[in-house]
């Protein structure tokens, strides 16, 4: 472990509910949940108001509807969220060249390895500068952890939260880690969680005091050296800031129940050119084709076929989901399909095209539906058309966003990030003069701070020590 706690992590607080809040002056202090609206939806993000009656992420939506009834529930807004991530990640990299993204609101940082801190105080100054800097460019808040490790760094980040940060400095690590419980380590969850409770141990001081051969007896010879050498603090894991792909996925979880069998086909191979979409944005191409089918029992199957080489052709990609799918009893119902690809590489094998049903596939043009692609769902419901918390604009009254629609109506509420909260109105949901829009900057005119000082590192603190010339 180091000597100095020269790596960070960066915890965004609240990131989606936080955007959300950040763009609608009207929901700023108040619950806010953003997820899957439909009766099988669950909470993607819930604000720190909403988190405060129980709510939580990866919570069913009906549950957290019973325990805040009152609250805002929008539908997620993930080309905003990735818009914001980029500027926030970007700060990052001006940091250090070893950035480690975990999620769009989630990184590690070598602040060493850039020339950014070599001590406490020089970490100190360069965490408070970055959480400064991402206030000014986005208007959010960011919680930043400072320590001599990754696991460290990590835990110190969950208590500076929210918008605040915190330094563990190193010596202290063993004396801060002991009175902890058990779940604060990763890799302990509930079970592991329960485990060790029913061993009597119930603290991080206490994994310590168990012994490792004692962790080897109770949960096996891998997981218990990993969790004895995390209760001494022991954690020599190096920021990587290339963290390899190794699956391409999408999936839907359906409101009810798909019996239909042509439909269940026709989602498969929408799912299908959906996957090869975020496939080809992303350069790759793979080589096993993997189905997954959750039944109305909730009993899950997952089927794969490995082609002969890679491939990111969605013609290849559909006509092997459509096999694999023949292998699949859906007679009773479907609530959740997926198409994923693995055994990725950066290039393709063009005689795959011969695998598809009619020789040859034609390219696709970067962008547009394949013509083979079959019709998008009609949009039986008035919210998949005006989702909730979405952006729009009246040719009269400007720009807003969807409060809710049914019924054939929609309520819009008319404000921006930098207005005061506004007025709402109703309209028919095919009123001519309302059309959805592009979401607007959460901050006016974001300083360019990268541009301005080629770095988001403090300017007043003192230059690190150079080594002694030969």
């Amino acid at each position: 472990m180091r000597s100095a706690p020269t790596i960070l992590h960066l915890d965004m607080d609240a990131f989606y509910a936080s955007v959300e809040q950040a763009s609608k002056p009207s929901l700023r202090g108040k619950a806010v949940i953003v997820g899957g609206l439909g009766p099988r939806g669950v909470v993607a993000t819930a604000s720190y108001e909403a988190r405060v009656l129980g709510v939580h992420s990866a919570m069913p939506m009906s549950q957290a509807r019973r325990l805040a009834p009152n609250a805002a529930y929008l539908v997620p807004r993930f080309a905003l969220y990735r818009s914001i991530s980029d500027q926030v990640m970007a700060l990052l990299r001006a940091l250090s060249p070893l950035v480690e993204p975990l999620s769009l609101d989630e990184a590690f940082v070598d602040l060493e390895a850039g020339g950014t801190a070599w001590d406490e105080r020089s970490a100190r100054l360069a965490g408070t500068k970055l959480r400064a800097d991402i206030r000014a460019v986005t208007g959010l808040t960011g919680s930043v952890g400072l320590a001599a490790s990754k696991m460290l760094a990590k835990i110190a980040s969950e208590q500076a939260k929210p918008d605040g940060l915190v330094v563990i400095e190193p010596g202290t690590e063993r004396a801060m880690l002991e009175p902890m419980p058990v779940r604060t380590l990763p890799g302990v969850g509930p079970a592991t969680g329960d485990h060790l409770r029913r061993a009597g141990i119930h603290t991080v001081g206490e994994i310590a005091e168990a012994g490792e051969d004692e962790l080897v007896r109770l949960l096996g010879k891998a997981h218990g050296h990993a969790l004895y050498a995390m209760a001494l603090a022991r954690d020599d894991r190096p920021v990587v800031a290339e963290r390899e792909t190794k699956s391409v996925s999408v999936e839907d979880t359906y409101d009810v129940d798909i019996h239909d069998r042509v439909r269940v086909g026709l989602e498969v191979q929408r799912l299908a050119d959906r996957c090869v979409r975020r496939l080809r944005g992303a350069g790759l191409s793979g080589r096993t084709i993997v189905l997954k089918v959750r039944r109305y029992d909730f009993s899950t199957l997952t089927r794969s076929e490995t082609l002969r080489g890679p491939t990111d052709d969605p013609a290849v990609v559909r006509e092997a989901a459509a096999r694999l799918l023949d292998s699949v009893d859906t007679t009773g119902g479907v609530r959740l399909l997926g198409v994923g690809v693995s055994g990725l590489a950066d290039y393709t094998q063009e005689d795959l095209f011969a695998q598809a049903a009619g020789g040859a596939g034609e390219e696709t043009p970067e962008g547009e539906e394949p013509e083979t692609a079959p019709e998008p769902r009609p949009e039986t419901h008035a919210e998949r058309r005006w989702p909730a918390g979405h952006d729009v604009r009246h040719a009269e009254h400007g720009h807003g966003w969807v409060q809710g629609s049914g019924l054939g109506r929609v309520t819009v509420r008319f404000e921006t990030p930098g207005s005061a909260p506004g007025r709402v109105k109703t309209f028919r949901v095919d009123d001519p003069a309302l059309e959805p829009a592009d979401p607007l900057p959460l901050v006016d005119d974001p300083p360019d701070l990268l541009e301005a000082t080629g770095t988001p590192g403090t300017p007043d603190a003192p230059s690190p020590p150079r080594p002694l010339e030969a």
